[in-house]
């Protein structure tokens, strides 16, 4: 039997195993797919070899340090510095980053985009700013503190703290950060994305399945909003993908995977 897994901390809350183990059902392959929640960082890729695993996706807060540890890194993973995706090649671990062309594909439905405001420095803001870059939409990353924009400086993002940054007017605003998640806290201050939202079109929040702060008050200002659903529906089909040597049509993938994804 084929196994996959998902490596994080927490997982149990994690849907993956729900979507990738519907569409293995449906193509009638020998395999299954589980969480496994990974203390510590240091022994994903020594686990993955352990469970000798097919295939696995990283969640938070472990994408960076996967990254580290993979024998190889391929496509976009390589600039944004942090993998989601493991693939096993013979006795070698494959890393690639889905969460970036999972996020491209949700906002697709938003229409053309001139440019963009990332809230947040993490690793999911990475992945978001780079493919962004790659569309050509001009982003600034705006983030509490200065300490963590060295990478988007190097990569030649505009970036802003909450004591520099000016409001300008934005087509879509992103929020990376996991205010909202466990509480009712907003990713700045409300009055500053009051500014931001007054003169904005789209709003995009990672997290899902939760009427964030963040997204109602967009809401109030009758801006067009999505939930980080479809984004993480979208990094599942392309990682589902990678674990077969992408021998599988996308689209196909996505039909077998959405029903299972909207229960």
């Amino acid at each position: 039997m084929l196994l996959f897994s998902i490596f994080g901390y927490p997982v149990a809350h994690s849907i993956s195993p729900r979507l990738h183990n519907t569409v293995l059902q449906a193509l009638k392959l020998d395999g299954c797919y589980i969480r496994k929640a990974i203390t510590d960082p240091e022994k994903l890729v020594s686990t993955f070899h352990a469970m000798k695993l097919e295939g696995a996706n990283v969640t938070v807060p472990h994408k960076e340090t996967a990254f580290a540890q993979c024998d190889e890194v391929r496509g976009i993973a390589k600039e944004i510095g942090a993998v989601n995706t493991l693939v096993r090649e013979g006795t070698r671990v494959i890393g690639y980053n889905t969460d970036a062309e999972g996020f491209y594909e949700a906002i697709k439905p938003f229409g053309y985009i001139r440019n963009a405001l990332i809230l947040g420095a993490g690793g999911t803001a990475k992945a978001i700013a780079i493919i962004l870059k790659a569309h050509e939409i001009e982003t600034t990353i705006l983030n509490r503190s200065a300490s963590r924009l060295a990478f988007f400086e190097a990569k030649g993002f505009t970036c802003k703290t909450w004591q520099t940054f000016t409001s300008l007017p934005y087509d879509l605003i992103i929020n990376t950060t996991s205010a909202g998640l466990k509480d009712e806290e907003y990713p700045c201050e409300p009055e500053l994305l009051k500014n931001i939202f007054a003169h904005s079109k789209y709003v995009f929040d990672v997290i899902y399945n939760k009427p964030t702060p963040f997204l109602e008050l967009a809401k109030n200002y009758g801006l067009t909003c999505k939930d980080g659903k479809e984004m993480l529906l979208y990094q599942g089909v392309f990682a589902f993908n990678l674990f077969f040597s992408q021998h599988y049509d996308v689209k196909m993938i996505e039909s077998l995977m959405r029903p299972a994804f909207d229960i």
